[in-house]
């Protein structure tokens, strides 16, 4: 696995991470759970998108008139299970010069580790800022799952920046299929946990998964967008 990410990242790695004892024989042994979470992810994307689809239009054009000089849906290259790249798609909830702002603005990030999160980022339009809140800004991955990128459950996919400044411990999270939700998503004070502290719970998730776990945290989920719990 280390090899194919350094392959991706563009450096020269020789051996691959060990994996934690109980991480290695929880991904080696479940097999049969590996099947049918991804017959759940087939049928639950589906579902999703034939009951959200005409909403999903209309989002579209509410987020391209907000700000009509971009598509209203945003893609991005992240990185998947074993170091994969893939195109990774959101609804815009920035406006088009996020990434060329986004230097002026690393002074000011909120969090430790390679993650910028900044509370009252001015790169996020009205439109941006509501559906944020909803975690609606993320409907578009339900395309990734049909696709097999993604799962519903799993860690969040990170950037390719990112995953160049892990730890060898950290790359385990690359062990597994990344997620529309996960454990640290559903924590009320998931904005002030630290780095490591997300990482964690990634490999809390990684060591504990099962169906149960992932159905506790599709509805803890819901019970989020509800609320409105989000960024």
């Amino acid at each position: 696995m280390a090899a194919e990410i350094a392959k991706v990242m563009g450096q020269t790695q020789t051996h691959a991470p060990v994996l934690p004892g109980q991480i290695s024989e929880n991904i080696t042994k479940h097999r049969y759970y590996e099947r049918v979470k991804r017959f759940f992810d087939i049928v639950c994307s589906l579902a999703a998108l034939a009951v959200l689809a005409i909403p999903m239009l209309l989002l579209c054009v509410v987020i391209f008139l907000d700000d009509p000089h971009g598509s209203p849906i945003f893609s991005q290259t992240r990185i998947g299970k074993d170091g994969r790249p893939f195109r990774f798609y959101k609804f815009r909830s920035m406006y088009t010069d996020s990434e060329a702002r986004l230097g002026e603005l690393l002074a000011q990030n909120e969090m430790d580790g390679p993650v910028f999160k900044m509370k009252n980022d001015p790169r996020i339009t009205r439109v941006g800022r509501f559906i944020r809140r909803c975690s609606i800004d993320e409907l578009p991955q339900l395309f990734n799952i049909l696709r097999g990128d993604m799962s519903v459950v799993g860690p969040r996919p990170a950037l390719p920046r990112e995953v160049e400044q892990y730890t060898e411990r950290q790359q385990v999270r690359l062990c597994v299929l990344p997620g529309l939700t996960c454990l640290w998503q559903v924590q009320d004070d998931r904005n002030s946990l630290s780095f490591e502290e997300w990482m964690e719970l990634d490999l809390e998730y990684i060591r504990k998964r099962s169906l149960w776990l992932d159905l506790r945290l599709i509805f803890r989920t819901v019970r989020a967008i509800v609320r409105m719990s989000g960024e």
